[in-house]
């Protein structure tokens, strides 16, 4: 059974931890054709036609901005307090953060891992183009099909279209 003081330690480290799982899932980001971030909104994009020619699954890292570090560092140094007394408890904190840092910001770059589609589109004027996207349905493209490819600055994203080639 806990003790009365060790309980409010346990409490907290629950609480880091899904802390860490909040802030590290809240990262991830839709990559898909039709979502846009908010600073792109009421921007020009240059619009291209063409014909996806092949499509390939390809890993995508995760991302290690520092949130699951700072949580696992958190929970860690929680976890560590309740280790031991004096000069020992002080290690055992510190031992607490800096496993806790490491294996944090491996779970934010485990969770945040995907994967996408690298796409090979055939433009109306014969160039060719690969664009990595994400795409949550299966089903939204396939080889074959004719698109619109925005492109705006290193950004660009696919989207199936029923506009006949030009011509």
């Amino acid at each position: 059974m806990l003790s009365a003081t060790k309980l409010p330690s346990r409490l907290a480290l629950l609480g880091s931890t899904l802390l860490v799982l909040g802030l590290v899932s809240g990262c991830a980001s839709d990559l898909g054709g039709n979502n846009y971030d908010r600073h792109e909104l009421r921007q020009e994009q240059r619009v291209r036609f063409g014909t996806i020619i092949s499509m390939e699954q390809v890993k995508v890292d995760g991302q290690e901005s520092g949130g699951g570090a700072l949580a696992g560092a958190a929970a860690g140094g929680i976890a560590g307090s309740s280790v031991g007394k004096g000069s020992g408890q002080g290690l055992a904190v510190v031992a607490g953060a800096l496993t806790g840092l490491v294996l944090g910001n491996q779970a934010e770059k485990s969770i945040t891992r995907t994967t996408a589609s690298n796409l090979t589109i055939q433009l109306d004027n014969g160039e060719y183009i690969s664009v990595v996207q994400e795409i949550a349905d299966p089903n939204s493209l396939r080889t074959g099909d004719r698109v619109k490819i925005f492109s705006q600055g290193r950004t660009s994203r696919v989207v199936r279209t029923n506009l006949p080639a030009a011509g």
